[in-house]
């Protein structure tokens, strides 16, 4: 039965198409013959009325066939323009970002300077502050091996270090003591290395001991000078004047418990005050 009906309907599609084909070629036809037709009137046969009424029909037919040929010629223009638009905006945007990376770059300058004045006057102030002659020096690499732990600094004998000196941070904690000094940089024990022994007390009183490296990251308090003197968490100790080796009142660290203390380790990179002796070869 479907084989049957697409044979019988088959010729009249056909046909149909065949007569909208005819009628829009008719029609071109016709729009391509009245231009001809206007142009014969004007150059045979002038007569104006009769132009006048033709050119009402002949010229909007005129501009339909003139855009309808000219749309492929007019697309490829607008089509270029648009590109080379484009290309424009592109090589303007590349140009405002590096403007924009310069003008970045700059203002990141700017803030990486402030911050540098900032922390410069800082140190300055602490040095002021400071009752000892100072050197400021940066740590330039630890060496941490069995009970050793020294780190270097960028400051030697040039700069007036001498072994024996005390290093601390600028929040005035202790890292070590320098053990060995050259032209252009020293050598900090700290108070981390199995060798470091040094006499400290109790913060606000009279009781005094000795603090020991370890090789650890916790060195230990080995003795008070008051037997009944009970060590919990969180007292503080500073360093002692006893034998006049070091300077009074440096911050050495506080205790975890018992025995142990928790102290300042130095930090790549971090930047340390020197604290000199004065003329005499001691600390004031």
């Amino acid at each position: 039965m479907l084989p049957f009906l697409w044979l019988k309907y088959r010729p009249m599609n056909q046909k149909k198409l065949s007569s909208r084909v005819y009628s829009l070629a008719k029609s071109a036809a016709a729009g391509a013959a009245l231009p001809v037709f206007f142009i014969y009137i004007m150059v045979a046969k002038p007569d104006y009325r009769l132009m006048n009424a033709a050119a009402h029909v002949v010229l909007p037919v005129a501009n339909v066939v003139g855009d309808a040929i000219t749309w492929p010629v007019r697309a490829t223009g607008n089509l270029v323009r648009n590109i080379h638009d484009l290309a424009n905006l592109r090589t303007e945007n590349a140009e405002l970002q590096a403007q924009l990376d310069v003008a970045l770059a700059a203002a990141r300058a700017g803030d990486i300077a402030v911050r540098e004045n900032q922390m410069l006057g800082r140190e300055l102030d602490i040095m002021r502050s400071q009752p000892y002659a100072t050197v400021i020096a940066n740590i330039r690499f630890d060496n941490s091996v069995m009970h050793n732990n020294t780190f270097m600094i960028s400051k030697g004998a040039k700069s007036g270090i001498e072994p024996g000196m005390v290093v601390t941070t600028f929040d005035g904690a202790m890292v070590g003591i320098v053990i060995d000094a050259a032209p252009n940089y020293s050598r900090v024990r700290t108070l981390l290395d199995g060798d470091t022994n040094i006499a400290v007390r109790v913060v606000g009183s009279e009781v005094y001991g000795f603090l020991a490296g370890n090789g650890t990251r916790r060195p230990t308090m080995g003795f008070f000078s008051d037997p009944e003197f009970q060590s919990t968490s969180g007292i503080k100790l500073v360093t002692s004047a006893i034998g006049g080796v070091l300077p009074d009142g440096i911050i050495v660290g506080e205790m975890i418990n018992d025995s142990e203390v928790r102290v300042t380790p130095p930090t790549r990179d971090a930047r340390v005050m020197v604290l000199k002796f004065d003329e005499t070869g001691s600390y004031k």
